[in-house]
């Protein structure tokens, strides 16, 4: 099957206000990551302002904040937070409690089988959506195992070499854009400790995609330039 289409990012005279300011941020050194921890939201959304046409909600918010580090001088992400929270609000319910958001659902099952992907945008933010079942996978005392997709050219070894991953039998599956996805860790070949993980991640600031490239090219087996374009976690627990 080929690779589905890659959605392209609306021309700026077509941007939102939204997107707009986002884009006037990025352009004053803040990431879209930072955007989000600015209007305490998730990186995601800031992306939907690009895909979706969403942030009406937040222009006003935005608006100040740019305010604040181009007239003021304010530039540390709590300072910008706390300007942007005056005018952010969380929805309600009729009675008043906080709503809640719909998310993708990060299960552990009472076996400690759990499974969670990240694909292209999810990537571009840290796959920070998988960092809660690594955290889970590290209370409970699991193992885990990676898939990652990468250009060809950015693997070390060759396809199916036991230096790259020993002891997985599993095919190397290669596509048709000239990507590989490769697995690394397995129940019959034992795994990797969650906890030890859950470690690199934290060190790497909540970014998975950050952690496992950095364990990627500490062990020898991508380039330092590869860029991780799918991510796949599995989680089990060891007999």
């Amino acid at each position: 099957m080929p690779p589905r289409p890659r959605r392209r990012r609306a021309p700026q005279g077509h941007l939102n206000e939204a997107a707009q300011l986002a884009d006037r941020l990025q352009q004053a050194g803040y990431t879209k990551r930072d955007i989000a921890r600015i209007i305490d939201r998730d990186p995601s959304l800031v992306s939907q302002f690009y895909t979706k046409n969403k942030g009406a909600a937040f222009v006003t918010a935005l608006r100040e904040v740019l305010t604040a580090i181009e007239a003021g001088g304010i530039t540390d992400l709590p300072d910008l937070a706390a300007i942007a929270a005056r005018h952010t609000h969380r929805r309600t319910t009729a009675s008043g409690t906080r709503a809640r958001v719909r998310a993708k659902a990060l299960l552990i099952t009472p076996t400690g089988t759990g499974t969670g992907r990240a694909g292209a945008q999810a990537i571009a933010s840290g796959s920070t959506r998988l960092r809660p079942l690594i955290a889970e996978a590290a209370r409970h005392g699991l193992r885990l195992a990676f898939t990652v997709r990468l250009a060809k050219t950015g693997y070390l070894h060759p396809s199916g070499s036991r230096t790259d991953s020993p002891g997985i039998r599993r095919d190397v599956i290669q596509r048709a854009d000239h990507t590989e996805e490769r697995s690394y860790g397995s129940a019959q070949t034992g795994g990797f400790d969650a906890a030890d993980f859950a470690r690199r991640v934290d060190a790497a600031g909540g970014d998975v995609t950050a952690a496992v490239h950095q364990w990627l090219v500490e062990t020898g087996r991508i380039h330092p330039d590869a860029q991780i374009l799918h991510l796949e976690i599995r989680t089990w627990r060891p007999r």
